[in-house]
Parts: structure tokens; C-alpha cells; sequence
């Protein structure tokens, strides 16, 4: 099969390169190994974490056709109440990390339509369940790549004259040879001030394999894990207590602290601010990530509200999983971690009234899409990263270290991003790292390999380091730097330049650039505040 672009991996980062490759009329294929795309808003089934400013700049415009999309989709297709009905920054889930919480199945069908057009004029090709085993490879320039259905083993190999890797872990940058990191990086080479003496590649943050559930009449206890007393019983030094426990680290100060859990609270959603100013909204479990609040629809359409279980203690750092010849193995017990939390929700936790446990809870595979109960693909926080022209580091974007100057503004700046630097604990021991970031640029240095002349970075595989990673890694930055990934393969096939020629001619990065803001990718930041 011959393609344009492909675009390899059908998460957030590879939806948006393959809509801006498509509005620039180059023919694409996308693959994605999982039933949905969407990656981390729908078949990890986390809910966006996104800026404080999201409702009024801070992401481009097809980020935000995407969001306006989702709620749109609730009005008309959901049995929400009057009130619901008549916020227009209406939150479904009410949950406090987002000011958009809601199921990821809705993501997906917005996802979709917003790629229906170009399925229809034939201009798009959509290959799932597919995932990379293998590449063509000519000296600096990757030719084709090999991909073998999830299920049926059948192989399929694409050329193209541009390859974007799109995937969750970087999965093309080993199989095509291209120079890249992993974990932490050596403070002696960054200069960063939160990074160790020596370079620490298996150090990476923990993956975590999310579920939702719902509270209702019954007993919806499951089977006992086979793992659940070691995990009952699991502990390390940072942590304040047992891993299964509602006392967690505050990421942002490292004292313990105890989070609440109380299903079905009956709080008023539409009250609830999600602004990350505020504080990290994790300490009431149950709200925290609540994707369907039952006030907001029509009484009866809900039995329970239902939330999404991201919470501290799914966080699986035995061992990274990128890498690692027992990756499978690891990712299995991250599995089983899993499925021991829930069966600790509803068997031991401990009430405020004295009793344990809330048999009541019930999985929700069917809101995940999953036959097994738990999200289609594990949450993953980090990803192999290329070793590109020009590395984001620490100190770019650090409040601590910039000050009032704000981070630092590139010259071929292809979009804004902002989050606080979040680094879950990770594999090498180390507790949270989260502090305060300043609104960041994204360089187009970033996204370009040292030598690979024709393969892109799509997602959290671009030029950061293990610290940085930690704020361009969130939903509406990856969408950012997709978005700018499909759009420069797509100038660049159109001007027959390499994308490094792009970045190093003032004329044409102008030119690229002129391009990204008449389709709404904002550059710069306006006059704010870190946090």
C-alpha cells in the first residue's frame, strides 16, 4: 500500500496530524492497534487534563472543534436536565481535574466524524487493529513500514514518502533505527536542576491501566486477583502508607495525605470549577475524574454517577515497560493492580461510618469498551523521545528558574502548550515531581530527529527530556504537536524540502508558520501567570 503521509498510531497526536495532513489534500493512512482512536482521551480513558485557560485560548482551533464537539454531542443526543442543557461550558462528568470530564465513547464518535469527510472522498484510509512490527529503512530515510494485524497476525507494508510516529512508546524509533532516549537524562548533560548525576534510561514514570465504575444496588464484589495480598500489602518508603490506601503523597508538597472516598456524594456538578490553579482536585477520589455526573441528566437516565479510576494508587513503578524483554509481564501485573484496587474498594476500604468495603461498586467495561472490564490500553506517561535538533529542557520553561521572563520564546515556534511539570513516581524509586511550569512554545526543533531526514515525531516522542516530558505529555499539547507534525509533512511534500530545511530557511519556516495560524495554531502565549 502507498500513501502520501502515514501516520502510524491513531491517538490524540495522530488524529490531529492526519486532519492537518488531510486539510492540506495529501492522501493518508492511519493505524491504530486498538479498537478506538483517540489513545489517552478514549481507549486509556483518561479525561483531558488540559490548562486553566482552555475556554479562552491555549489550544488550536481543532482541538477546540474537538472539545465543542463533546459537549455538542451531549446536547443533542444525551437526556440532560434544563440546567445542564443551558451551560455552555457544560462539564458531564463534573469532575474537578478538567473542565471537560466526560466518557471517553463520546470522544470517539466526535473523533470520527470529525475524519468522516475524508474516508468519504477517499483521501483517508483508516488500518485497525494494526500495530508496527518492522520498517524499510535507506540510510537517512525510512521508505516503508510493516504492520501486523492485532488478531489475525496478517502483515500489510506501506510506503510512503513521509512517516510520522504516532504511537504511545515511540514504537517506529527502535524498528527504523532512529537515535533516541528513554528515562531519565544526567543533569551534567541537560543542566537541569531537577535531574540526577548520571544518566538513569530505565527510570521512567509509571504506567497506569485505568477503569470506571459506577455505585448501585447489589453485590458486585469480583473474583479475588491472584495478586491481591501482595498488593494489599505493598508499601514503599515515600508513600505514607500502603499502596491500597486512601493516603497518598500531595504531588505538589510530598506530605502524605489523606484523600476521602464517597460514591454518589450528591454534590451539585454544575458547581464544580475545574481549574488546576486551584489545587490538583484529587482529594476526593470520586469526583476527581467523574465522567457521567447522574444530577445532570434527566432523573432516572443515571443509577450512579460514574467516575474514572486514575487515581495514585494504580500508579505500576516495579518496573519500566519500554524496553524491558518482560514488558508483557509487567504490563499484566500493572493489570492486576488494577483489578486489586477495585476488589479493595469493595471488600476492605475502609467507610466513615466504620465499616469496610462498598460491594456496590460495579465495573463498567462497557463505558471503557472493553470486554475484560479495565481502559483498552494502558495509560502511558512517557514515551521512547527522539534525540531531535533541539531538546526542551528544565530550565526553558521552569517557574522556579524564568521567573516573571516566562518561558523561553522560540523562533520556529509551532504552537503553545501548558501544564505544571507532573512526573508520576517512576521505576527508579522517586516520588512525584510536580512543579509549577510557565506557558510554553513548542519548537519546530523539537520535532526534528538529529539524522532521519523523513520521519516525525507525532505525540510524546518529541525532544524532551524525562522532566519536560512531564508538561507536553497532556492531551491538548500532544494534539499541538500532531497537528504541527502532519502540517509540516504536508508543506514539506508540497514544497519538496526535507523538514529540517523547513526549520533552518527563514523564508519557508515564516511561510510554515503563516500556514499554522491561518488555521488557528496559536504561536504565542499572551501576557499570564505560571502556575
Amino acid at each position: 500500500m502507498r500513501a502520501e503521509i502515514l501516520v502510524v498510531g491513531g491517538g490524540l497526536g495522530g488524529v490531529a496530524a492526519a486532519l492537518a495532513a488531510l486539510r492540506a489534500g495529501r492522501r493518508v493512512v492511519l493505524t491504530e492497534e486498538h479498537d478506538w482512536i483517540g489513545g489517552q482521551l478514549t481507549s486509556q480513558a483518561v479525561p483531558p487534563d488540559e490548562p486553566s485557560w482552555v475556554e479562552q485560548f491555549g489550544v488550536t482551533a481543532s482541538y477546540r472543534q474537538l472539545r465543542q464537539g463533546i459537549r455538542d454531542y451531549y446536547h443533542r443526543h444525551y437526556p440532560l436536565t434544563e440546567a445542564a442543557r443551558a451551560k455552555a461550558d457544560l462539564n458531564p462528568g463534573g469532575g474537578h481535574v478538567s473542565r471537560l470530564c466526560h466518557e471517553p465513547r463520546v470522544a470517539v464518535a466526535v473523533l470520527e466524524s470529525m475524519l468522516a469527510p475524508y474516508l468519504g472522498s477517499g483521501l483517508l484510509r483508516i488500518l485497525k487493529p494494526y500495530r508496527p512490527v518492522g520498517a524499510d529503512v535507506d540510510g537517512d530515510r525510512v521508505e516503508a513500514v510493516t504492520l501486523a494485524h492485532r488478531e489475525s497476525g496478517e502483515r500489510i507494508t506501506i510506503s510512503a514518502p513521509f512517516v510520522l510516529d504516532a504511537t504511545e512508546t515511540g514504537e517506529l524509533l527502535p524498528l527504523t533505527g532512529t537515535e533516541y532516549t528513554t528515562g531519565f537524562e544526567s543533569g551534567k548533560d541537560t543542566g537541569e536542576p531537577s535531574a540526577p548525576g548520571e544518566a538513569q534510561p530505565d527510570n521512567m514514570q509509571a504506567v497506569s491501566v485505568c477503569f470506571a465504575i459506577d455505585h448501585v444496588d447489589g453485590d458486585h464484589t469480583i473474583d479475588k486477583p491472584a495478586d491481591y495480598d501482595f498488593w494489599r500489602d505493598f508499601r514503599t518508603d515515600f508513600w505514607g502508607g500502603n499502596l491500597l490506601g486512601f493516603r497518598a503523597p500531595n504531588p505538589r508538597t510530598l506530605e502524605p495525605a489523606d484523600r476521602t472516598f464517597e460514591p454518589n456524594p450528591g454534590d451539585d456538578p454544575l458547581a464544580v470549577v475545574g481549574d488546576q490553579r486551584l489545587g490538583g482536585g484529587d482529594m476526593n477520589l470520586w469526583t476527581f475524574r467523574r465522567i457521567a455526573a447522574r444530577r445532570n441528566f434527566t432523573p432516572g437516565a443515571y443509577a450512579s454517577d460514574i467516575t474514572l479510576v486514575n487515581w495514585p494508587m494504580i500508579d505500576y513503578f516495579l518496573a519500566p515497560v519500554i524496553d524491558n524483554p518482560d514488558a508483557a509481564t509487567h504490563l499484566e501485573k500493572a493489570r492486576g493492580l488494577s483489578y486489586s484496587v477495585l476488589y479493595w474498594l469493595q471488600t476492605e476500604a475502609p467507610r466513615a461510618d466504620g465499616g469496610t468495603g462498598w460491594p456496590g461498586l460495579r465495573l463498567r467495561g462497557d463505558v471503557t469498551g472493553s470486554a475484560d472490564g479495565l481502559a483498552q490500553a494502558p495509560y502511558f506517561r512517557e514515551s521512547r523521545r527522539i534525540k531531535a535538533e533541539y531538546t526542551v529542557v528544565e530550565q526553558d520553561l521552569s517557574a522556579a528558574v524564568r521567573g516573571d521572563e516566562g518561558a523561553v520564546s522560540y523562533r520556529d515556534s509551532v504552537g503553545i502548550g501548558m501544564y505544571r511539570i507532573d512526573l508520576h513516581p517512576s521505576t527508579g524509586g522517586d516520588n512525584y515531581i510536580d512543579v509549577a511550569s510557565c506557558p510554553f512554545e513548542i519548537p519546530l526543533g523539537a520535532l526534528l530527529p538529529v539524522r532521519v531526514d523523513n520521519l516525525l515525531p507525532a505525540g510524546k516522542n518529541l525532544g524532551t527530556t524525562h522532566i519536560t516530558n512531564g508538561c507536553y505529555r497532556l492531551h491538548p499539547v500532544e494534539w499541538n504537536i500532531g497537528e504541527a507534525a502532519g502540517a509540516l509533512a504536508a508543506f514539506s511534500f508540497e514544497r519538496g524540502a526535507l523538514p529540517r530545511a523547513v526549520g533552518a530557511d527563514p523564508a519557508l519556516l515564516a511561510d510554515f508558520q503563516d500556514r499554522l495560524a491561518s488555521q488557528g495554531v496559536e504561536l504565542r502565549w499572551p501576557d499570564i501567570a505560571a502556575y
